[in-house]
């Protein structure tokens, strides 16, 4: 079953309030193998309302149509689509007394305005709101299902919860079409998008059931494997199969699946391997530490984070030689490297990782521009130490830092680190 979700409101429009309730219907209806093939926001607009529900009831079997339900005159849902379906509006005479006795409760009178909320196309069923006064409307017409809804979060989805998916699976189910839909995200890090598809292009290119869609995020790529089947257990068996033939593909490129972030990636192969872990950082500001410490368990190896983000805590907490600084800066090979160094002694660690660079939006130079930044790592075997060239805001730039050096730890764990 298609389906396309209408998202009605100026407000949506502007930016005033987050469409959520597309996210929340989507969710459920994977739940029963519905998939959304589009998802759109239209503005309190008659002319455009119409435009946009015809078209989605041309192209869908299911179209979802979320506020414009309340009784004032730009709440204009039940109306348009009941006009371009040639369906007669008609009283429901249990719900207005259900308004009655609401306003009456409340200690207020009832606008004759409110009346419009107990008409209902005919042939349509209404959904009682416990939540509020602008009821749902299940609808079946030529071949299509019509469903209306109210637009405040709390009032439509215990509504969609409770009363729309069970009509939606008894549907379902009488056409033995009931199915569910099941995802698994992997999570891929040192492969840009393009790098990452050219080495499993051969399987995107046959891909049917399951799908797979890569998606790039920040300094990774997850991708995204979708399943549709009769049950979980036989879309997950599916699943399965191509996370297979994926991993077979990419490997140690794959460091974890769905919510797993690098940093429980990496604390996880830092604490199988028994290693210890100091830090030093500079312009990411304890910004790695914090991710480090939000782990679980962490102690069992991270034993220190020493934030050195002046010359002077550099050489006074460190023991870096003042000139040294002043020769080569304290954005320089030369000074990550003697951080990683001394930090990793300072602490008695087996690992020592640095970081230091220019996070902006102020201090850069032609020679040393804003996102510069140096990370350097000293282990028992070796040292190593790279310069980068992040973007983006000072925030952004740390965030890049920290996760480049989650990314050379990954790399030790996996002894694919190149030492010196």
């Amino acid at each position: 079953m298609r389906c396309e979700i209408i998202g009605v409101g100026t407000e949506l429009l502007m930016g005033q309030t987050t469409n959520t309730n597309a996210r929340d219907i989507a969710c459920e209806l994977s739940t029963l193998g519905i998939g959304v093939y589009y998802q759109t926001v239209v503005g309190d607009n008659e002319a455009r309302l119409e435009e946009v529900f015809k078209q989605a009831f041309q192209r869908t079997d299911l179209v979802i149509l979320t506020g414009g339900l309340g009784p004032t005159k730009d709440d204009l849902t039940r109306e348009t689509v009941t006009r371009v379906l040639e369906l007669p509006l008609e009283k429901n005479e249990a719900w207005e007394r259900q308004l009655e006795d609401f306003f009456r409760k409340r200690q207020r009178s009832m606008s004759e305005i409110n009346r419009r909320q107990a008409m209902v196309p005919r042939g349509a069923e209404l959904l009682p709101n416990d939540r509020g006064t602008a009821p749902g409307i299940f609808l079946e017409t030529k071949d299509r299902l019509v469903v209306l809804l109210p637009g405040p979060p709390r009032e439509l989805l215990p509504m969609f919860q409770k009363q729309v998916m069970p009509r939606l699976r008894e549907k379902l189910a009488g056409k033995g079409d009931l199915a569910v839909m099941e995802s698994k995200i992997l999570r891929v890090i040192g492969l840009g998008e393009s790098a990452l598809v050219s080495k499993i292009n051969e399987i995107l290119d046959r891909q049917s059931n399951p799908t797979i869609a890569p998606l790039a995020k920040g300094t990774e790529v997850h991708l995204r494997v979708t399943a549709r089947a009769p049950s979980s257990r036989e879309a997950n068996a599916l699943i399965q199969q191509a996370v297979d033939e994926i991993t077979e593909a990419l490997g140690d490129y794959i460091y974890g699946e769905d919510d797993v972030e690098l940093e429980q990636a990496v604390s996880r192969k830092l604490i199988n391997l028994q290693k210890t872990l100091a830090l030093a950082e500079s312009c990411s500001g304890g910004f790695l530490s914090h991710r480090l410490t939000n782990i679980p368990g962490s102690s069992t190896y991270f034993k220190a984070g020493l934030v050195t983000y002046s010359n002077e805590a550099k050489s006074g907490i460190l023991g870096l030689d003042q000139g040294l600084i002043e020769t080569h800066g304290a954005v320089s090979e030369e000074v990550a490297a003697a951080m990683a160094h001394q930090v990793r002694q300072i602490c008695g660690t087996d690992l020592g990782l640095s970081i230091t660079g220019i996070a902006g939006p102020g201090g850069g130079t032609p020679d040393k521009p804003v996102g510069l930044t140096y990370i350097a790592l000293q282990t028992e075997g070796g040292s190593f130490c790279r310069r980068y060239e992040f973007w983006g805001s000072r925030l952004e730039i740390k965030e890049r830092a920290s996760q480049t050096a989650l990314y050379l730890l990954w790399l030790y764990s996996l002894e694919k680190l190149k030492l010196q």
